[in-house]
């Protein structure tokens, strides 16, 4: 078994990778940035329109209407995700799992690789455009673009959607190390509802959640080929 990391070093990577992800955030939210995530986000959509996208959008104004749903979906959109990954690194983390590394490397990796298409191509979620409806404000009574709420994370990195690009990582993560049949079954739906979620509140295009989704793969595949060149030790 690998010997366990010191707990002060896994705190500097959670807090350097979140720093990393304020940084971007602060430079994407400029008001020539906000510009530029709402064109963006218009040329999204426009692309989907093009590529016959648009009927998954029923599902959003399905939603709309249905003040609680909308409200729980947006909980389960700010807190839930982010905490459930988080939550189950940690419980690797203290149980000493050997695949710990393996899959906290997949989800730093997932989340850096990000930011440069945040930085660079910032991008406003749909609910911002006059097609939807703005659940945050409209239903939820909370504008999730202010200045207080941007201090704590991007609202301009629609594209691709870490949301679903986290679910994926953590799904694969969970199916792997828990001894569960019925969580195995349950964790691999996970993402897919996820999907569901982040369309159905208008925080993301399906074009954000198929991007977030094969950067997951991705990044999964990256720790696995990366743990293999470490020594035997530090695995």
């Amino acid at each position: 078994m690998p010997k366990k990391s010191p707990l002060w070093r896994e705190a500097a990577i959670g807090a350097a990778t979140y720093a990393a992800v304020l940084l971007v955030g602060r430079a994407a939210t400029r008001p020539a940035g906000r510009e530029a995530a709402l064109k963006n986000s218009r040329r999204l959509y426009e692309l989907e329109k093009r590529l016959g996208i648009q009927p998954v959008y029923r599902l959003h104004q399905a939603c709309t209407g249905h003040t609680k749903l909308v409200k729980g979906s947006h909980a389960a959109y700010m807190v839930m995700n982010v905490g459930l990954t988080a939550g189950w690194l940690v419980k690797l983390y203290a149980a000493g799992h050997p695949e710990y590394r393996r899959f906290r490397r997949a989800t730093v990796l997932a989340a850096l690789a990000a930011q440069p298409a945040f930085l660079f191509f910032p991008c406003a979620p749909p609910r911002k455009l006059e097609e939807f409806v703005d659940t945050g404000i409209k239903v939820g009574g909370v504008d999730f673009e202010s200045r207080q709420a941007s201090q704590l994370y991007n609202p301009l990195a629609a594209m691709p959607s870490i949301h679903v690009t986290l679910a994926v990582v953590t799904a694969a993560g969970i199916a792997e190390t828990t001894g569960s049949r019925l969580v195995k079954r349950l964790i691999r739906r996970y993402p897919a509802a996820v999907t569901l979620v982040v369309i159905a509140t208008g925080n993301h295009f399906v074009l954000d959640t198929i991007a977030g989704g094969l950067l997951g793969r991705a990044a999964l595949r990256l720790a696995k080929y990366v743990r293999q060149g470490d020594p035997p030790g530090r695995r």
